[in-house]
């Protein structure tokens, strides 16, 4: 398979950047990691993150109504809410499928806004972005698709979902399993699954084939890929995680390459008892 430096080199892309990491320390990087790209849905992660600070400190109630009738906070963050995916407008009623939705992101931000008292952004800022040092990573537009970032300062960001220390460790436990596990629904650019296991904005692995993971990456694998071409994992039973960015929009080749490079990860740090 080659290491991963071998394999992001020969990437069909035209730049990359990557890092793999265990609880507290980063294993490698590789390219240049202070590269500032749109990491497209990876935004989500952070958006998500931003949520569960605001459930901690009860700004927010994991079941109180946001969005659409009959919908709530933990509806919106598992794309359960029946939202359509780009449009202020319902495809179904709450609880019934898993709509993949940027436009629920985008609600539950402005939902969050109006009972903190600020403005989204800089609720992320101060609860999420300060905190952790990214000092790199701004928003530019919608808090699900438009945050721009470098592998430097997401370093930081999957270190803490591997050790939390802005949210509790049941806070993120909870966010991570799997909420209405009986939905079926599509993952956009990979296809249909019944079910389609997602957590609180983390979407969770599970048994779904093909994935953008490795065929190593156990089913409680979570995190999210973006369109434009970057992705985010973290595997609680292999304690490992990765990141990569890349200057080309996700597609087939992005399903050719990442899986092999995420089980090399594996291979390459896995711990054996």
């Amino acid at each position: 398979m080659g290491t991963l430096s071998d394999q992001i080199t020969s990437w069909p892309v035209g730049r990359a950047a990557a890092a793999v990491f265990a609880p507290g320390q980063v294993l490698e990087t590789l390219g240049d990691s202070t590269w500032r790209v749109r990491i497209a849905s990876v935004s989500k992660l952070v958006a998500s993150l931003v949520v569960l600070v605001a459930l901690d400190e009860e700004t927010l109630d994991i079941d109180e109504p946001a969005g659409p009738p009959g919908s709530t906070v933990r509806h919106l963050l598992a794309h359960a809410s029946g939202l359509h995916f780009n449009q202020h407008r319902t495809v179904t009623a709450p609880g019934q499928r898993r709509i993949y939705s940027n436009t629920g992101i985008e609600q539950l931000a402005d939902h969050l806004a109006g009972r903190a008292g600020m403005p989204f952004e800089e609720y992320q800022r101060r609860a999420v972005l300060e905190p952790l040092g990214m000092a790199a990573t701004s928003l530019r537009g919608s808090p699900a698709h438009d945050v721009w970032s470098n592998v430097d300062d997401l370093s930081r960001l999957v270190l803490e979902l591997l050790t939390p220390t802005l949210v509790s460790a049941e806070t993120l436990r909870a966010a991570t399993s799997i909420q209405f596990p009986e939905l079926r629904g599509v993952v956009p650019g990979l296809g249909s699954f019944d079910p389609n296991p997602w957590g609180l904005g983390f979407e969770v692995r599970g048994d779904k084939s093909p994935h953008w993971t490795g065929s190593s990456n156990s089913p409680s694998t979570f995190g999210h890929f973006g369109g434009s071409g970057t992705f985010l994992w973290v595997d609680p039973e292999h304690q490992l995680a990765a990141l990569a960015l890349t200057d080309r929009q996700f597609g087939e080749w992005s399903l050719a390459v990442w899986p092999a490079f995420s089980d090399e990860v594996i291979r390459a740090h896995a711990t054996t008892g």
